[in-house]
């Protein structure tokens, strides 16, 4: 649907749920990496918003949260959009003059849910690396306590309270605030009309796929990426004698199916950008600046693609992107700007072994941002090419990034370089 919202429409943030402070720790360790900083900052902001009762707001413009936030309208809209997906908040509009909007916020699933979700463990995963994963786990782990010498003397309910007349009253619970988490917002690519025609009548019944079971199938084909021939296989594999389907079978089988089909690797996510709280903050309009918001704002797939003229990447290509994503853990920014590097400084051949080595380089230095990694591959250009001279045979002129060497004059941002700043590249979103 798609609504122009002005700073004068109007706001109320309503609370579904009950949120305590567990809930902001889940969404700082384990949303935020994977949605970025400002839909997180946005959620605190709304939740703030509440008012004593933490029930429902006032009503405010959104001209508040751009005062609030220091952000514009276009970023804000682009922050809710990653919590409804991730399913934080439900927006409900109602249009006239003034566009009347409320906000319904949910709470993060638990823990434990969060690291046996089918999505979301997965995207974790790619987005952290291992060490971090690990560290996260361990963060949230239970201690293990030996009770062998003790004895549980935990007194019982009755052994404390006595029984008494009954006393009829109204129920009103279904009145009363309790915890309320939402789903994740995918739009379903399965039919499963297909597929369950294709499994043989003899596997399946009508009690094989139930609700949440195709809840599952449409959560785990959209992070494995798989079609109907694949899932028969699976599901297949993953049903007993009596035609229930395993989940945790199914969640396997789709793992090792992946991981056997993509050289032991899990699915990645080299479509994604640079995370907003490794952004810089862009003051000036430079030409430097503008291949800054370039490396941020675009995925290494499109990067490449853009490099390649709009023609699509080579499946080899694309192997290497995920590699540099997921094995050595680097940023999609810093990777595009590796990209580019390569490409300028390698005749526009992306080797695999060249680019590795820089990657393992970058990696081992804790590259995370654009700017830290144009400024170290402007370095190691320069002491390159200093060898390069020294050794006076077969000298060859080198291209380099437009980036490199360059005095950049500041100025003052008129209208039309905003505008341009702002619309740099929006056939990358």
């Amino acid at each position: 649907m798609k609504l122009t919202i002005l700073p004068a429409d109007t706001y109320t943030v309503v609370n579904k749920t009950i949120l305590s402070d567990t809930d902001r720790k889940i969404l700082t360790s384990l949303y935020q990496p994977i949605i970025g900083q400002l839909p997180i900052s946005l959620y605190f902001t709304l939740w703030s918003d509440l008012d004593k009762l933490e029930i429902m707001s006032i009503e405010f413009t959104h001209h508040h949260l751009m005062a609030n936030m220091k952000l514009n309208l276009t970023d804000i809209v682009d922050a809710r959009k990653k919590l409804e997906a991730i399913g934080l908040i439900k927006t409900y509009v109602k249009e006239d003059n003034v566009n009347s909007y409320i906000y319904e916020m949910y709470s993060p699933i638990s823990v434990s849910e969060f690291f046996n979700h089918p999505i979301l463990n997965v995207v974790l995963y790619n987005n952290v690396g291992k060490s971090e994963y690990e560290k996260l786990v361990n963060t949230f782990k239970l201690p293990k306590i030996n009770l062998k010498n003790y004895k549980d003397i935990t007194s019982s309910f009755n052994d404390v309270f006595t029984s008494v007349a009954y006393t009829s009253f109204e129920s009103i619970n279904d009145e009363i605030v309790r915890k309320n988490k939402n789903n994740l917002n995918i739009e379903n690519q399965v039919d499963f009309d297909l597929l369950i025609s294709s499994l043989p009548k003899n596997v399946v019944n009508e009690r094989t796929f139930n609700k949440e079971i195709k809840d599952l199938i449409i959560k785990l084909s959209f992070v494995y990426d798989l079609g109907i021939l694949e899932l028969e296989k699976i599901i297949r594999s993953s049903v007993n004698e009596r035609g229930i389907i395993n989940k945790v079978e199914l969640r396997k089988n789709c793992r090792n199916y992946y991981q056997f089909e993509n050289n032991d690797k899990l699915p990645s996510l080299i479509y994604r950008t640079q995370p907003e709280y490794l952004r810089s903050e862009l003051n000036e309009v430079s030409s430097k600046e503008k291949m800054i918001y370039t490396f941020e704002t675009v995925s290494p797939y499109d990067f490449l693609k853009s490099k390649q003229n709009g023609a699509e990447p080579t499946s080899r290509d694309l192997k290497l992107l995920e590699i540099l994503t997921v094995d050595y853990g680097l940023k999609p920014g810093v990777v595009n700007v590796l990209v580019d590097y390569v490409l300028k400084t390698n005749e526009s051949k992306l080797q695999k072994a060249y680019t590795e080595t820089i990657a393992g380089q970058w990696k081992r230095l804790n590259i995370e941002t654009v700017r830290d990694a144009m400024a170290l591959a402007q370095k190691e250009h320069k002491k390159y090419k200093k060898v390069k001279d020294a050794k006076k045979t077969n000298k060859v002129e080198v291209s380099t990034p437009d980036w490199f060497d360059k005095k950049i004059e500041k100025k003052e941002i008129s209208r039309e370089e905003q505008e341009e700043m702002d619309n740099l590249l929006k056939e990358f979103r």
